[in-house]
Formats: C-alpha cells, structure tokens, sequence
C-alpha cells in the first residue's frame, strides 16, 4: 500500500502545480472588455473565448483531480483495525474478570521529617 500512496502524493503534487499555473495564467474577469476591442486573445488558438473556457475546464478538473487524491491518501493513512469498544462480547480465551483493570491505589501521605518547617 506504499506505492499507492506514493503515486497518489505524485499526482497530487502535478495536479497543485497544474492549478497554480492555470490560475496564474487565467484573465481576471474585468479582462474581458480589452479582449472586445481587439487587443488581446481573439487570435490564439482557441479563438476568443475557447483559451477561457479550456482553462476554466481544465482548472476544474485538476482541482478535482487534487481534492480526490487528497481524500485517497487520508484514507489510506488511516487505522482501519476493528475496535471491539466496550459493549462488545469478549473473546474467547479473554478473562472477564475486570479486577485487573482497577484503578491504582493512592497515593499515601508521607510525614515530613522531623524539624522542618513544612505544614501541615
């Protein structure tokens, strides 16, 4: 179960840099009016709104590539042993008698020595 763990930390690691770079990447949305008048995206490759809507698609999914990746590995890292709790039936061989799950004795007063000034 390393190796999956290790390859979910792998692609969780290239889908948080892949949204870091699509977001920096990304035109705010007050971007867009420059783009109306001709000054900017309207010759790429995607035309003038196609580059937005990739990288807004392509965002999404990496966010949820991250999100999913994330939920594996906490998953994986967890103790999934079965606890009996303390309704459940002993098992067989364990001895029901609960005096040795008693609290510890206190602890008893010792008197100081004698001439000193300690109170009492």
């Amino acid at each position: 179960m390393e190796w999956l763990k290790t390859v979910l930390m792998i692609v969780q690691i290239i889908s948080a840099l892949g949204v870091i770079a699509l977001v920096l990447v990304q035109q705010g949305k007050g971007a867009d009016m420059g783009a109306a008048f001709g000054s900017g995206s309207s010759g790429s490759i995607f035309g003038a709104t196609g580059s937005s809507n990739f990288l807004s698609r392509t965002t999404g999914i990496l966010a949820a590539v991250f999100f999913l990746s994330t939920l594996s590995i906490s998953y994986l890292g967890t103790d999934h042993s079965k606890d009996a709790g303390v309704l459940s039936k002993p098992a067989s061989g364990v001895p029901t008698d609960r005096t040795t799950d008693a609290l510890p004795s206190p602890v008893k007063e010792v008197a100081p020595p004698s001439g000193s000034t300690v109170p009492k």
